[in-house]
């Protein structure tokens, strides 16, 4: 948007104005016209700064940072529906019958209602983007749905003692070919459509149960072979409109995501447009940027300018330097870190890449899923030690820990001396619809860590782990407790 002068400009500028010399040698004056001219830019340059900086001062306040929030959730008593945002998706081009072949009416489609629902965003996110990539894979549009707690029902979900949307239009959490984003030029795949779109020109689908597919293959398949099976199925099927039954197994479930079974799929997913045109929604983007200020400054203005990244797509989510990212689960983790226990489970798919530093070894289930303070600090300075640690001044804790916790582990990093600022997912600023997406906004800031500590038994982590790999951001800067 804003560039800097070229040399050719400058030197071309220089034809106009005389430089220092040249005034001194002729006697010549700057023009009064030009002096006041600049005085006035620089006055009404400093009235914007000065009235800017006391806008964000009048705004929410976080210790020594200011941020502005725009509807505050406490001016609301229910959770947001975003019906602008599920408006946006109906609105999609390719939501036209008359298209032709492959989109249109007698297009391709593959609707897959039995998508995992009543489950964390991280188990949500790694099912739906595998879907889309087999649909892609297939030559089929992908219809999506909704992120989904309740399927049926009314529009709220009590969880915990506390109201949350029912449905969230994916939307609001990504954007990419698997919410309806063009494909790259010269790719011919068909484009995404949303189910009400679906439910429109394929009224009469033909029923797929997944036994098909993975009933063809062996129990302990990996990915690859069952997007390939699942490829071979679906093309085998002449008719345009394929649904899977509702009342099936997940064809990726978390059994497939759960090991090392789903990394062979990896590098032709990674290359696909599902993950490379992959990207966080506005929604998501707006509440990085405005919290900014709170887990790394950009200047010594961070705390009362927002950050707008000037970058090119493909590098705004480039790795910030300076910037270490721990992801600590309490709560609901201490039973579940139990139950792992008994389960024998190890790391989880794309937290077990074999260029990864870290490896599941049987005692690190112990740690690795429900670290102590005085773990987190030891394992801290053992990442600062290395190579790509260097440099590590401010910390951001992804957690869902209770605010005493919070607060103990906060002081006890900054007590170290290390690190500049350690702020959490509980000082971040969001407004009415962030925060029922809050999840999203973490994920977003670990994926651009300069390190990344993370949970190995947590698809939220594996899920930056992947997103981070697929950006080739180097294997070592992604570490486990």
């Amino acid at each position: 948007m804003f560039r800097l002068l070229s040399q050719r400009n400058r030197r071309n500028s220089d034809a106009y104005l005389p430089t220092s010399s040249e005034r001194s040698r002729n006697g010549a004056r700057s023009p009064r016209w030009l002096t006041r001219r600049y005085t006035r830019i620089g006055f009404l340059a400093f009235l914007m700064l000065s009235v800017f900086a006391l806008f964000r001062t009048l705004s929410r306040r976080d210790g020594d940072v200011y941020v502005y929030v725009d509807d505050p959730p406490e001016k609301h008593k229910l959770p947001p529906l975003y019906p602008e945002w599920h408006a946006r998706e109906l609105q999609l081009p390719q939501h036209n019958p008359n298209l032709p072949y492959p989109e249109g009416r007698y297009g391709k489609y593959l609707w897959i209602p039995n998508h995992v629902h009543a489950s964390g965003w991280g188990n949500a996110m790694q099912e739906l983007l595998m879907n889309a990539f087999l649909a892609y894979s297939s030559g089929r549009s992908f219809v999506f749905d909704n992120y989904t707690w309740n399927r049926e029902g009314p529009d709220y979900t009590d969880y915990n003692g506390h109201l949350i949307p029912s449905r969230i239009p994916l939307s609001a959490l990504i954007t990419g070919p698997t919410v309806g984003d063009p494909f790259p030029e010269g790719d011919p795949a068909p484009r995404s459509v949303a189910k009400e779109y679906w439910d429109e020109v394929c009224p009469h689908p033909t029923i797929l149960h997944t036994d098909v597919i993975s009933h063809a293959v062996d129990s302990e398949a990996s990915a690859l072979t069952l997007l390939q099976k699942g490829v071979e199925v679906l093309n085998g099927i002449e008719e345009g409109c394929v649904e899977f039954d509702i009342t099936s197994w997940q064809l990726f479930s978390i059994w497939v995501f759960g090991n090392t079974r789903v990394l062979d799929i990896f590098p032709f997913f990674a290359k696909s447009p599902i993950i490379s045109q992959f990207g966080w929604s506005p929604l998501i983007e707006a509440a990085f940027d405005n919290n900014r200020p709170i887990f790394s400054p950009t200047s010594m203005l961070g705390p009362y300018l927002p950050y707008y990244p000037f970058s090119k797509k493909d590098d705004k989510y480039a790795p910030i330097p300076g910037l270490l990212v721990l992801h600590i689960r309490r709560g609901d983790f201490e039973g579940h870190c139990v139950n792992l226990a008994k389960w024998a489970a190890t790391y989880t798919g794309f937290n077990s890449f074999v260029s990864l530093p870290d490896h599941f070894t049987p005692p690190a289930r112990d740690v690795g899923c429900f670290p102590s303070i005085d773990q987190i600090v030891t394992r801290i300075e053992e990442v600062r030690r290395t190579t790509v640690g260097q440099g590590l001044k401010n910390v951001y804790v992804m957690t869902n820990g209770d605010k005493e916790w919070v607060a103990e582990l906060k002081a006890t990093l900054l007590k170290t001396g290390y690190f500049k600022r350690v702020s959490s997912s509980r000082d971040v600023k969001l407004n009415w619809e962030q925060k029922y997406v809050s999840q999203s906004v973490d994920m977003l800031i670990g994926q651009r860590a300069q390190v990344l500590i993370g949970n190995g038994f947590s698809s939220l982590t594996a899920n930056i782990v992947m997103l981070r790999m697929a950006k080739d951001v180097p294997p070592e800067t992604n570490r486990y407790w």
